[in-house]
């Protein structure tokens, strides 16, 4: 949402992970901003990569969350959708109609930005919020 990140190489290095060129594609990919499906990834990279398999960038992409590089939204009834993680806690527009994807940020400023009535002993550490409406172009 605005915050600049480290190229991939270093960013790659800082959680310990092994740099590849597919890594280091998928990474530069979500640098460009947006909400994008596996397949979209994928059919990106295969154009730089050719023979990279749909699966290696799944693999990829469950790396990259895993370790705090990208974020995966999970919109109802769409496809996972990747970005790339900056640090911050936004929360998401989804348009009803199109299934645009927009960030919006946190409703208070702070993590967690909001706080359950009842925990249950556990011990918050982010909320996901989900806006759902129609954007202006569909409306």
């Amino acid at each position: 949402m605005g915050t600049s990140s480290p190229s991939p190489v270093p960013r790659l290095r800082s959680v310990g992970l092994r740099v590849t060129a597919l890594r280091v594609a998928v990474v530069e990919l979500l640098s460009g901003g947006g909400h994008l499906s596996a397949e979209v990834v994928f059919q990106r990279v295969v154009q730089r990569l050719p023979g990279t398999s749909l699966q290696a960038v799944y693999n990829v992409l469950a790396v990259l969350v895993e370790n705090g590089i990208a974020r995966r939204v999970e919109p109802a009834g769409s496809p996972a959708l990747y970005e790339l993680s900056l640090g911050d806690n936004h929360h998401h527009l989804v348009c009803r109609v199109c299934r645009r994807v927009v960030d919006v940020p946190c409703m208070v400023g702070a993590e967690p930005c909001l706080t359950p009535g009842e925990a249950h002993g556990f011990s918050v550490e982010t909320a996901e919020v989900t806006f759902w409406g129609v954007c202006s172009d569909c409306a």
